[in-house]
């Protein structure tokens, strides 16, 4: 019978500089095409939110897993099946299944109908400055609830690294990543992020693919053995294999399982840093191309996550996990540190730094796109949208014109076919809705900009709080207000005839509001150990995510508003979206 390694610890003394190093490469690298691509970039909202369009569906499908795959993914999924066996696989199973959904319902819709935002979409047939500024807050909801994971695991993961658990270096390091965000935001846009998503995401499948190999060969290719010496390591034996180790204590608990797996599926479709991620290549077809090559790079990763989970719990033991994170988001650099020969080694070292830098770069690059589409949504969505009105996009008297003049927003066979005084009156529609003032993109870019640098600073306050939770919890709320809020009124716009403006607001704030409330008053917040608030008590809601009453509420707000709404929907609007969205004619 296998014997577990000895526990591991995390490299001390001049060991860890190694890390450092890999570290400050990774800094290094990430800035420089940030730095490379800002210089390429025009000035214009058409490079800064879509990086121009031009981007491969190859090239997306690996900035979009890229952006998918977080630090939740990479540190939390793997830290759950480490502690938790066959519950924490059902987060995998979760995270994968979304995007099937993603796939079938909006992948090309949304980027025939929208041009950089959720919003957009909405906008097309509900030209209402209020539908705007409740879609825009949606998302930068959602989006600092992602960031405070991503930044806790960074937060984790230096930590370790470090060898201390002190709350200071979990402070600086929240800090540093919060800064370097901002500085990927505001220099590089869309642009950078997209190239530091897809090196992210390379490096992140080629090192789950290197602790893949190295475990089965540790075992033999044996995955029965693995199983049964991750259940004998567990401290839970057996029941580490079946369901309900973390949700099957109590009714409760079950309840919880369900509400989490609804929004981890009903999620990802609302997630405003993947909805953004369509408008970057040049066409629709591209966009569901780009989708199916994610949808293979993440299935594939997640069934790594699972071998790598069982791998920790095997070989580190559930134990020791815990101790180094009570969360257990060090897994699997633990695991690398035992695969590369184990404390003190050489190969454990330099396996552990190269894994701990794969890790940092995972979070850097994900913050980075979440802060360009929070800042997005605030400067294009609430800023210019709803409270200035939408930018100009044209000089003179050639028509409506994309950033560098290059790209029209009318189709050349629409203007062959003799569309193109109808397509250009009715994006002017749009660009002066309710008599609002216009704004240009350079005043809307700017705003984005100093928006990224208040988001970022918001984030890095209230990750400050969140030190004790698991990435992947965290992440699960983020999808549940995603679900609740974005989903709804996402869906009714593209596939409801009668829906009109006021289900629109209806319904994003009748799934917004509630997931919030319930969330801070539950368990998440106060009334238990790991709670952000241990020492007081305030919860009533008994589950820790709320995507099981508050989804349904959005879906019922948005109804309930539409048929008590004053005035009916206009079909003319209807049939442009539905024109759009299914054909492409007028996109952007």
């Amino acid at each position: 019978m296998r014997t577990a390694t000895p526990p591991p610890v995390a490299p001390a003394g001049d060991h860890h500089d190694l890390a450092v190093v890999l570290f400050a490469v990774i800094v290094l690298v990430t800035l420089g095409i940030t730095f490379w691509a800002g210089r390429r970039r025009g000035g214009g909202a058409d490079d800064f939110y879509a990086g121009g369009r031009d981007f491969t569906p190859l090239q997306n499908g690996f900035a979009l897993s890229g952006d998918y795959l977080s630090a939740a993914s990479f540190l939390g999924v793997a830290g759950l099946i480490a502690l938790f066996g066959y519950d924490g696989v059902l987060y995998s199973i979760g995270f994968l299944v979304a995007w099937l959904v993603v796939l079938m319902l909006v992948a090309e819709l949304v980027r025939n109908a929208g041009r950089y935002t959720l919003a957009d979409v909405l906008a097309l047939r509900l030209r209402r400055r209020k539908v705007r500024a409740a879609a825009g807050g949606a998302s930068v909801v959602v989006t600092l609830f992602y960031l405070v994971a991503q930044m806790v695991g960074a937060g984790s993961l230096v930590a370790l690294l470090l060898g201390t658990n002190s709350a200071e270096a979990r402070t600086w390091t929240i800090v540093a990543v919060g800064g370097l965000m901002i500085v990927y935001v505001t220099v590089g846009g869309m642009r950078a992020t997209t190239w530091i998503q897809i090196v992210k995401a390379f490096l992140l499948v080629a090192g789950s693919v290197l602790l893949t190999v190295l475990l089965l060969v540790r075992f033999h290719g044996d995955v029965a053995e693995l199983m049964r010496q991750a259940a004998q390591h567990s401290g839970a034996g057996q029941r580490y294999l079946e369901p309900g180790l973390k949700y099957g204590k109590s009714f409760t608990s079950r309840l919880d399982f369900f509400s989490l797996g609804l929004a981890l599926v009903l999620g990802t479709a609302g997630l405003p840093h993947i909805l953004s991620r369509f408008y970057t290549v040049p066409t629709a077809r591209a966009a569901r191309r780009s989708t199916m090559w994610a949808i293979g790079l993440v299935g594939g990763f997640y069934l790594m996550a699972i071998a790598l989970g069982l791998g920790a719990t095997a070989l580190v033991g559930s134990a020791e996990v815990r101790h180094a994170n009570a969360a257990g988001n060090t897994a699997v650099p633990l695991l690398a540190l035992v695969l590369g020969g184990g404390n003190g080694s050489t190969g454990g070292v330099v396996l552990f730094a190269v894994i701990s830098a794969i890790a940092f770069a995972t979070i850097l690059a994900v913050v980075a796109g979440l802060t360009l589409a929070s800042s997005a949504a605030f400067a294009h969505d609430i800023w210019a949208g709803a409270w200035r009105g939408r930018p100009r996009r044209s000089r003179g008297g050639r028509g409506v014109r994309g950033s560098r003049g290059r790209r029209a927003l009318v189709p050349a066979s629409r203007r062959a076919r003799g569309g193109a005084d109808a397509a250009t009156r009715s994006a002017t529609a749009e660009l002066m809705e309710d008599g609002a003032p216009v704004t240009t993109e350079r005043q809307e870019v700017l705003v984005a900009r100093i928006a990224a640098v208040g988001i970022g600073a918001v984030a890095i306050v209230l990750s400050l709080f969140a030190q004790q939770l698991n990435v992947a919890f965290l992440v699960g709320l983020a999808f549940a207000v995603a679900a609740s809020a974005n989903l709804p009124v996402l869906l009714y716009s593209l596939f409801w005839r009668r829906f009109t403006p006021r289900g629109a607001v209806w319904s994003v704030y009748g799934g917004l509001i509630p997931a919030v409330v319930l969330v801070a008053f539950s368990p998440v917040v106060s009334g238990t150990k790991v709670a952000l608030f241990p020492g007081v008590d305030f919860h009533w809601f008994p589950l820790e995510n709320p995507g099981l009453v508050s989804i349904p509420l959005g879906f019922l707000a948005g109804w309930i508003g539409t048929l008590t709404s004053p005035e009916p929907a206009d079909p003319d609007r209807y049939a442009e979206l539905e024109v759009r969205s299914l054909t492409g004619a007028g996109a952007a």
